[in-house]
């Protein structure tokens, strides 16, 4: 965990480097900037000096890409953050740094910045700098306590009251959206939030009959594998009296109630068939099938994709699957080990799926579990897991955490997570020892960076060991290696030995294509193909085609965990909103 060390020399330091920083932006001139960054340096812009996010090494291009974009950014009034934690000596990826909070002006708003400073021969340069836009000016969001809605509904006598607004709203039945939002789990319920707030016309679509089934559906003992407290949806925090893994289903209740608290325009029941860009107008021609069945057209100008980074379950054609006279089950259809009480099952897949379906098995009381094992894995505790996200321990503001969360450049965050990933395998040694003395193959990320790094590159490839790695290790649960199986047969699967091991029920828990492949169904394969790569981190450490333009206007995608959401939600409600206002 880092160690938070106060320091009153901090804050001088940082009003020094602040008040330079704001002397060689107002003189342009890229060597006097240069010499403000250390020797080592990054710079992560998230829409406060060019609608995009951008991340640059090396003093001189940062000093090279920032003077020309100051003439139309116009920043000024740089100062520490009022209200923020204060300048502090801190230890991010094992460098000891002063971190500190600043604001800004710019022609389109308020921006906020991070900087982490370390000293270079007694002078303090900047070794990482984040700038953010915080708002548009003159369309601040009122979450933050500048303004109140300007309607007193108790006095108004005669006429509409707010359940009579609120069912003409959602009704849609004289208007179109300015944005659709495709998927109304965590994604799509937060930029829905965002942009609501933001005083954009939002309808959140969902083809689940009722808000939180895509999590109610999925297997019974679901809970999520990382803390409470770093999830918090946007505005709504949960209440401190939640568990410290929320249950599926505890968090599909709270996606209806965050609907009606937040008045988010939501339809249930209803699919997105067809979508075509009308090029001429600007906007999309959008057909939704409604609960009855009919259909509505829409032309909103804005679609959002929030269907998830696991969309379409992969089948993988297996030898001799077709042939197997058990059932076979997709890991994302799978129900509850209760329904396979004595029975026999062999499940495909070493990641968390894998891993949760066949160790619920295994405690309902199936007569035999194995896991198939197709490639390395990486396995930390459940315990382990969490410790990316000490930030959200620190003695700050939530919104402090999410900034300096969000602040980090991608070669620093992977320093981070190498650092961190290394630790966890020394505080797992003996889980880790166990399981390769079974035979289980384990990775620690392509760069040894761990799951989070994992997570960004491909969307899986560990599993936080939540009890399943130890059955594991203790026999309860068998483990194949999938070199070792020939084919699969109708008694289950026949291995290179000659022996068969049987099974009733065969889980594929094989992972799923990305979200760029959901869609294809649905624009058709020239506009899927012109939006460009989704997923995946680009040569700046950013996400590509995520929360930022994509190659088709008016298309846009938000995926990940709850914080990446919650943080990123924000990021892409701007740029809409700046498209609306006619900024972009």
């Amino acid at each position: 965990m880092d160690t938070i060390v106060s320091d009153t020399s901090a804050k001088a330091a940082a009003q020094r480097w602040i008040a330079d920083f704001a002397a060689a932006i107002e003189s342009r001139d890229p060597t006097r900037i240069a010499t403000l960054f250390a020797a080592e340096c990054f710079w992560r812009d998230i829409l406060a000096f060019d609608w995009d996010l951008r991340m640059m090494t090396g003093a001189k291009a940062i000093a090279e890409r920032l003077v020309p974009l100051i003439a139309k950014t116009a920043p000024r009034d740089f100062q520490l953050a009022k209200d923020r934690a204060a300048p502090r000596t801190v230890t991010r990826a094992g460098t000891e740094t002063i971190e500190v909070m600043f604001t800004f002006e710019s022609a389109i708003g308020p921006c906020d910045g991070v900087v982490r400073l370390v000293s270079e021969g007694g002078t303090w340069r900047a070794w990482t700098l984040a700038t953010l836009l915080a708002e548009i000016r003159g369309h601040e969001d009122p979450a933050n306590g500048k303004r109140w809605q300007n309607v007193d509904w108790k006095r108004n006598f005669g006429g509409e009251n707010w359940a009579d607004r609120r069912k003409k709203a959602v009704e849609y039945a004289d208007r179109d959206p300015a944005v659709l939002v495709v998927g109304a789990a965590q994604a799509g319920l937060m930029v829905a939030a965002r942009l609501s707030m933001l005083g954009v016309d939002t309808l959140v679509i969902d083809r689940e009959k009722r808000l939180g089934d895509s999590w109610r559906r999925r297997y019974h003992a679901l809970t999520l594998h990382n803390e409470t407290r770093v999830n918090h949806l946007p505005y709504m925090p949960f209440p401190r009296s939640w568990p410290v893994f929320i249950p599926k289903d505890m968090l599909a209740n709270w996606f209806e109630l965050y609907v009606e608290a937040m008045e988010l325009n939501a339809w249930t029941g209803t699919e997105l068939t067809q979508a075509r860009y009308d090029e001429t107008k600007k906007r999309w021609n959008v057909t939704l099938k409604r609960p009855d069945g009919s259909d509505r057209v829409m032309h909103p100008r804005h679609v959002v994709f929030c269907n998830g980074v696991s969309t379409i379950p992969k089948m993988p054609d297996l030898p001799g699957l077709k042939d197997f006279r058990g059932t076979v089950s997709h890991s994302s259809k799978y129900g509850s080990g209760l329904d396979w009480k004595g029975k026999k099952a062999l499940v495909l897949g070493t990641g968390t799926s894998g891993h949760d379906v066949a160790q619920d098995l295994a405690v309902s009381g199936a007569a035999e579990v194995s896991i198939i094992q197709n490639g390395a894995t990486l396995i930390v505790s459940l315990k382990e897991a969490q410790v990316p996200y000490a930030l959200y321990d620190e003695e700050i503001s939530f919104d402090d955490k999410d900034l300096i969360a969000a602040s980090f450049p991608f070669p620093i965050y992977q320093r981070s997570h190498q650092r961190i990933t290394k630790m966890n395998a020394e505080n797992d040694k003996e889980l880790l020892d166990g399981l390769k003395a079974r035979g289980f193959k384990l990775s620690s990320g392509p760069e040894a960076d761990g799951w989070q790094i994992m997570y960004g590159r491909r969307g899986g490839g560990y599993y936080f060991d939540a009890g399943c790695s130890q059955m594991v290790v203790d026999g309860k649960i068998g483990l194949i290696q999938y070199d070792d199986i020939e084919r699969f047969c109708a008694e289950g699967a026949k291995m290179k030995d000659g022996t068969t091991k049987q099974a009733d029920l065969i889980v594929l828990a094989t992972g799923y294509l990305g979200q760029k492949e959901s869609v294809r169904p649905l624009l058709g394969d020239e506009i899927t193909d012109r939006i460009g790569p989704v997923w995946g981190f680009d040569e700046e450490g950013e996400l590509k085609g995520m929360w930022r333009p994509t190659g088709q206007p008016g298309l846009w995608f938000l995926a990940g965990g709850l914080a990446q959401c919650r943080i990123f939600s924000k990021v892409l409600a701007l740029q809409i909103k700046a498209r609306e206002l006619g900024i972009v």
